[in-house]
């Protein structure tokens, strides 16, 4: 697999948004850093109401479904490790139904990536069997469903630090 070159990033709006504004191109853990894009974003979003917080959380999933699929096409392979649209997509999913605070954030950031590189039943089954955007983006909505749960179970024990 090649490296991609960031001046390609920034001529494609397509890489551009899949790669989390160039947060994929990081040599090392690009799935971390672009959860690491997707926590600003959820400090922004985690004011709305509930119902506009689903709608917008529903609207990068469905939206990345097309665009990781695109992204895949155009760099030659299914999933490359700059495609990191999911991640953003699964912590926004997992932050859905805990209280906003930066001991939750730390909390659904630290499990999700967990969630997502272990990949267990279902996560792994989805990552294994589907293909194109669906399959890209399904591993990591299942990844934020679980941590998800697990923060809402652990939300009453989470200090309110901020």
């Amino acid at each position: 697999m090649s490296r991609l070159a960031p001046a390609q990033v920034l001529r494609d709006p397509v890489l551009l948004l899949a790669t989390g504004l160039g947060a994929g191109l990081a040599p090392r853990a690009p799935g971390t850093f672009g959860t690491l894009v997707a926590v600003p974003l959820w400090a922004l979003l985690a004011p709305l109401p509930p119902a506009l917080y689903g709608a917008v959380t529903a609207a990068v999933v469905l939206a990345g479904i097309p665009l990781c699929g695109a992204a895949a096409r155009r760099l030659g392979l299914h999933d490359h490790p700059a495609i990191v649209w999911d991640e953003i997509a699964g912590y926004l999913l997992a932050m859905a139904f805990v209280p906003a605070s930066a001991a939750a954030a730390a909390a659904g950031f630290v499990l999700f990536r967990l969630l997502d590189i272990l990949k267990p039943w279902p996560v792994c089954v989805l990552d294994r069997r589907l293909g194109g955007g669906l399959g890209i983006m399904a591993d990591d909505v299942a990844a934020g469903v679980l941590a998800g749960s697990g923060l809402w179970l652990a939300a009453p024990y989470l200090p309110p630090w901020g």
